[in-house]
């Protein structure tokens, strides 16, 4: 048998990855042999093609490979927060960060290559392009790091749109507000932050529900805190009536319009936190509240809106948060067979200090010492339970494999609120335990909803979550409905109505989306508005009681402020890690034990198999080691302990793990044939139970 497999320093080099391809032939006893394979990750690899157990004259092969040319959609730009403050005749820095097609940052000989296609253009609030002012912002190639700054000096106090674009196209997050302050205004934020409550006087001139609503002009006065904005309305100069709310994170956004007949009040800009109407305000001291909304908010959220800083942070305000409760052993005993209904039983009674402390988990009937194992099972067994949709108390809208789930209001009548709150509870302990890092992180194995998790963080659900959520229904019925102009259709009658059937198809009820909504039919005009209340309906209002019980297990946990500095995408992989595995990410972020010719021939051999796997596969391999089959939203390079792949002092056996340490024993083998059929049969077989011999 000839086999060629392929070992590289930081990557996994397979047939499936398709990236630069290159082509080594190698003849053998008048064959030609040729090993094709792709990069993903830039680097230095080394390359064996081996005869049984010995290298091929010239094996291994080393090889070099640069990262390929700027990608726009993968390159990004660096800033704090969507509206960029800065102070006159004073630079401001941010910063890009080129990278190819598969997120290699790139390198430039000459500076010049690095910023040739990149371009910035700037535009007033009326969106007319200012040649002058794109002027103030000026490109240049950071060698040592690698990256592209971009600094921005204007000299005057203005207010206007920023756009940055490679080769015509716009870079994510290359789109922004700059918002440029005098000397005085800047000193006077730096002031409003160490004072708990700032406020202005404005004029509300609309506020936004389905339908922009038209008001008069009245005098309001806006309070800025760290935590919240508040709209206030005095009446008869004396009394304070509450107009709007909005907390102090991320999903609130200051837009800022054009000038207009109302300007006499002003500069306007509206405010819209995405789950209440929006407001429609101007004041002379725009600028003002919102730099101070915006130093507010990037305190708030450690310093930065990238995902990562945002992670560390919430993780160092939950262990404040929790500080004086210490991480002590708690012993917990569960029946595996009933291990929701058990596990509630256990924990019934406890109070936050306990749900802080450290789970040492035992089963029923098997023997086991827990050295964290066990307790990484239990967390995986007890999400199986709790979301996977054939348990009842989460359901998908539709049987696709990899269905998004939803809490379920037609759930079985032995599933209550409490499972709702206790999987809160669930979910708040395993943000707990990740904040606290190392081996005690755990990750929900779960993909929930986009609509769901954006409850949790207080943000407002509309028609475009059907996309994600249920594309069935987006593709049969709301693409359509956005597509066909309801004035012309007489064929198409809607109302502001709901229709609700049981699971034999019979209606059961009709629910009123608006106030007599059965009355009032849907058009052109209103078809957004009524998708709009259709998802309320269908997303939130069916299972309002179900996430408030959820809400009220996790909030008693982790504080509900904390949440929401994320949005709904990166709340995902703070709770699920990611579900991609990246087979470079392992090879550069595992440890081998072992240096005997055998143990590098299966190591190899190990490589070659997992190169193989499909994303199923791997989790599979996941679990049989970790105990869980998610990795922590950094990758292999966050799991702790490191995997380790050791040598087992054995011949011909199946692998091994030992979860507690992350550790995966190989055997050896005669053959690679039976060396990955053992491995697959371990990890298909071997993912639960624990037994000493």
């Amino acid at each position: 048998m000839v086999l060629a497999h392929i070992g590289g320093l930081p990557d996994s080099i397979t047939s499936r990855n398709l990236t630069n391809n290159c082509i080594k032939c190698f003849e053998i006893y008048n064959y030609i042999f040729s090993v094709k394979f792709t990069v993903r990750t830039a680097g230095s690899y080394k390359i064996s093609v081996m005869i049984g157990s010995s290298h091929i004259a010239g094996s291994p092969f080393v090889r070099n490979f640069v990262p390929g040319s700027i990608d726009s959609t993968k390159s990004r730009l660096v800033r704090p927060a969507n509206t960029v403050v800065c102070c006159a005749s004073a630079a401001t820095l941010l910063y890009i960060e080129p990278r190819d097609e598969f997120g290699n940052g790139c390198t430039f000989k000459r500076d010049i290559d690095a910023i040739r296609d990149f371009q910035v253009k700037v535009y007033d609030l009326n969106d007319v392009r200012d040649e002058k002012l794109s002027d103030a912002i000026i490109l240049s190639y950071d060698k040592v790091n690698l990256r592209i700054s971009v600094t921005m000096l204007f000299p005057e106090p203005i207010c206007v749109k920023a756009c940055i674009t490679f080769k015509g196209q716009l870079i994510p997050n290359g789109s922004f507000d700059v918002l440029v302050l005098s000397s005085s205004d800047t000193t006077l934020v730096h002031k409003n932050i160490s004072k708990r409550n700032i406020c202005y006087e404005a004029k509300l001139l609309n506020i936004f529900s389905q339908q922009k609503s038209k008001c008069s002009p009245r005098k309001v006065v806006c309070y800025i805190g760290p935590k919240q904005i508040v709209v206030k309305e005095k009446i008869l100069k004396l009394i304070p009536k509450r107009i709007a709310t909005f907390r102090l994170c991320p999903s609130t956004k200051f837009i800022f319009l054009p000038t207009s007949n109302l300007s006499q009040y002003g500069p306007v800009f509206v405010i819209d936190d995405g789950s209440q109407p929006k407001i429609e305000i101007a004041s002379k001291d725009r600028n003002i509240i919102a730099a101070t909304f915006t130093h507010f908010l990037l305190k708030n959220i450690g310093g930065s809106e990238t995902f990562k800083d945002k992670q560390d942070f919430f993780y160092h305000e939950v262990r404040k948060y929790h500080s004086n409760f210490y991480h002590e052993k708690l012993s917990l005993k569960v029946n595996r067979e009933k291990i929701l209904e058990s596990s509630m039983k256990a924990t019934k009674g406890f109070s936050v200090s306990d749900w802080c402390g450290n789970f040492e988990v035992t089963f029923q009937g098997e023997q086991g010492i827990d050295w964290g194992g066990l307790r990484r099972e239990w967390f995986e067994l007890i999400c199986c339970a709790l979301f996977d949709p054939r348990s009842g108390l989460f359901c998908s809208f539709h049987d696709k494999q990899q269905a998004l789930v939803h809490p379920n209001s037609n759930r079985p009548t032995s599933l209550k609120l409490k499972h709702f709150e206790f999987a809160g509870k669930i979910v708040g302990k395993c943000l707990y335990e990740s904040a606290l890092g190392g081996s005690y992180r755990q990750m929900i194995r779960a993909r929930f909803t986009r609509s769901f998790l954006a409850q949790l963080i207080g943000l407002r659900t509309g028609y475009r979550y059907f996309e994600h959520d249920d594309p069935d229904l987006y593709l049969s019925k709301v693409k359509y409905i956005l597509e066909t102009n309801l004035d012309e259709n007489d064929n198409l009658e809607l109302y502001f109505t709901e229709d609700v059937y049981d699971a034999s198809g019979q209606l059961v009820k009709t629910i009123e989306l608006i106030p007599n909504g059965s009355k009032i039919r849907v058009t052109n005009e209103t078809k957004n508005q009524y998708l709009d209340a259709l998802a309320q309906q269908r997303l939130c209002n069916a299972v309002r009681d179900e996430v408030d019980s959820f809400l009220k297990g996790l909030n008693g946990i982790i504080p509900d402020n904390l949440l929401s500095i994320f949005d709904e995408n990166e709340l995902e992989l703070l709770l699920c890690g990611t579900g991609e595995y990246n087979i470079s990410d392992f090879r550069m972020h595992h440890i081998a034990n072992g240096n005997s010719p055998e143990f590098r021939k299966v190591l190899g051999w190990f490589w070659t198999a997992v190169s193989n796997f499909n994303q199923t596969e791997m989790a599979r391999l996941l679990q049989f080691t970790t105990g869980c089959s998610v990795l922590p939203p950094g990758g292999f390079q966050e799991l702790s302990p490191r995997f380790q792949i050791t040598a087992a002092p054995t011949f011909g056996n199946l692998p091994t793990a030992h979860t507690c340490f992350n550790q995966l024993c190989l055997p050896d083998y005669e053959k690679y044939e039976y060396f990955e059929k053992s491995l697959l049969i371990a990890i298909s077989e071997g993912t639960e139970g624990f037994g000493m011999v």
